[in-house]
């Protein structure tokens, strides 16, 4: 059985959560960012899903480790501390040096350690919750959670507009075309995502482990073997309800990865009027994007407060599923949007369904496993969302290698090298994980972790 932790206050648990906000505010910026970034330097649309594979296969590969390594970790910081420094001091360099970037292999270079430092903090993050919060605030923790990812990626999105409404230039660019905005928002997360993880670590810290905690730790097998068996092991003992979150993701990230990688080219085509990565009006439809973020992102800031007594009354699953209802209508109904202030409509939908991606999955999750792999199922769990990614980089891009070819390459093959197509595709996968969700036993499978951890 779990032990009895101390219940926090809700300023507590916000404080615990604080170095999300600098975590997701990077996010952020790299969600609004890269695909601009990639584009001022060359790169053509259709290769925008290969070069942004940095994130699902550093997620996939780093997560997981992380979470079992971290499950095992015995030091005079606790468990994941060490951990969210590691991960915030790569975070920051990468942070700052990506908008120096001089050639697409430099942006793919440090955009490979920006998302290093994002996962191995990442995940600690999620398992610290269920370590420090009882199962009765869990679910606050979770929300809260969600509720600094959506301010976060608010101001991450509005900055840049910001600098231009207070004088900047929009159209001020460096010899490699990248707005000196970006520039200076880049270098304003690189402080954020350090000072406010530190912050977190320092005023809350973590719980002293048990005496029976520490002997669970210390009977486990130690070495890079043993870490990768009990990765398997967890795998192979994974609770039904992980299981058919599985299909939920696999859905809900393909569709989130078409948004993110073209909802800029979707407004610049149907908007703005313009495909040419070096135009101002492009640059306009970047700034545009960054508002209509900031927006969804603040609807997704309140939404997550108010999904808190929605979830207990009606569950997290079926609250979920409404949500991604909303944010699959949004999805189908940007590329049909010619003006500029109705796009702020349906990023209502979107910020609804992020509010709720980024908290009642968890709530589900976090009640179906045992407590002693928190961290390690933390990490498979990261492996449905960027699996997903990877899958949607197969689909839409082609890289041609000379022996061989890699990619379906459905975005100019089948969807007519056309950004609006993917937000269709996008809006149509959002139902079908809506449908999806309200398939996992919720509530059931919290159950049986009891057994699984006796186990």
């Amino acid at each position: 059985m779990e032990s009895h932790r101390p219940q926090l206050s809700l300023p507590r648990i916000l404080e615990m959560n604080l170095g999300f906000l600098g975590l997701q505010f990077s996010f952020g910026l790299q969600q609004g960012n890269m695909g601009p970034i990639y584009s001022y330097l060359g790169a053509d649309e259709s290769q925008l899903p290969i070069l942004q594979l940095a994130g699902p296969i550093t997620g996939l590969l780093i997560q997981p480790i992380i979470g079992a390594m971290s499950d095992r970790t015995q030091s005079r910081w606790g468990r994941r501390t060490p951990y969210f420094l590691i991960g915030a001091v790569l975070c920051s360099l990468g942070l700052f040096f990506m908008p120096l970037s001089s050639s697409i292999l430099m942006a793919v270079s440090v955009l490979w350690i920006l998302d290093a430092g994002n996962n191995i903090t990442m995940e600690p993050y999620r398992a610290y919750v269920s370590d420090r919060l009882n199962p009765n605030q869990r679910q606050a923790g979770f929300l809260t959670q969600s509720a600094f990812t959506g301010l976060a990626q608010c101001l991450a999105f509005l900055t840049p507009s910001l600098l231009v409404w207070f004088g900047m230039n929009q159209d001020w660019v460096d010899e490699h075309n990248i707005p000196y905005t970006t520039r200076v928002v880049f270098m304003i997360g690189a402080v954020l995502s350090l000072a406010t993880i530190l912050w977190s670590v320092l005023r809350v810290r973590e719980l002293p482990l048990t005496a029976a905690e520490r002997a669970h730790i210390e009977a486990q097998p130690k070495g890079v073997a043993a870490t990768f068996a009990e990765i398997g092991c967890a795998i192979r003992d994974m609770p039904p309800a992980m299981r058919k979150l599985a299909v939920m993701s696999l859905f809900q990230w393909f569709a989130m990865s078409g948004y993110w990688g073209y909802v800029i080219y979707s407004i610049g085509r149907s908007v703005y009027d313009t495909a040419d990565p070096t135009s101002s009006a492009f640059r306009s439809a970047v700034l545009t994007n960054g508002e209509m973020a900031a927006f969804y992102n603040a609807v997704a800031f309140l939404g997550a407060f108010l999904m808190v007594p929605l979830a207990r009354r009606w569950g997290a699953g079926p609250l979920h599923a409404l949500c991604l209802i909303a944010g699959g209508i949004a999805f189908l109904s940007i590329p049909h949007v010619t003006d500029k202030a109705m796009l702020f409509l349906p990023a209502i939908g979107t910020g609804l369904a992020w509010g709720s991606i980024m908290g009642n999955p968890y709530v589900i999750l976090s009640n179906a496993i045992p407590p002693q792999r928190t961290g390690v199922y933390m990490g498979i769990f990261n492996m449905m969302i960027v699996i997903p990614m990877l899958v949607f980089a197969a689909v839409m891009s082609e890289l041609n290698l000379g022996f061989v070819t890699i990619g379906l390459g459905a975005y100019d093959h089948l969807l007519g090298h056309d950004p609006r197509n993917v937000l269709t595709v996008s809006g149509v996968c959002m139902f079908l994980a809506a449908l999806a969700v309200l398939w996992v036993p919720e509530g059931r499978a919290s159950a049986r972790a009891p057994e699984l951890a006796a186990a």
